[in-house]
């Protein structure tokens, strides 16, 4: 069945499965330039594990407990979300990625969401 078959409530729980799988499968591309190592597997699977060592988040709603987003988004919507903390419109991305990437050789990129 299509979307507009779905419920509110399935369609936000099947949203936000895929945002975390998104984020699961990409989870590295969080860790900001500053982040040493990253060359290292033993040092990735670390910062990517729930006991990270170092912060990630260096500059957004650094007062919050925690930073989280909900957005509803409709029919024919596509979003394109920042994933590397660096985005001075996060939490949609506007590009800062690629400076970073240039730097330091990284392969960082947003999550783009589109609602059929």
């Amino acid at each position: 069945p299509g979307l507009g078959s779905m419920s509110t409530s399935s369609f936000e729980k099947m949203l936000r499965n895929a945002t975390i799988a998104a984020v699961a499968v990409s989870a590295t591309a969080f860790m900001p330039s500053a982040t040493p190592g990253l060359g290292s597997m033993s040092t990735r699977k670390a910062m990517t594990s729930l006991n990270m060592a170092e912060k990630v988040n260096l500059k957004i709603d650094l007062d919050s407990p925690k930073v989280a987003t909900m957005e509803t988004l409709e029919p024919g919507a596509k979003v394109v979300y920042c994933r590397c903390w660096l985005s001075e419109t996060f939490p949609k991305c506007d590009g800062s990625h690629m400076k970073h990437n240039k730097a330091v050789g990284d392969n960082l990129g947003p999550l783009i969401v589109t609602v059929k």
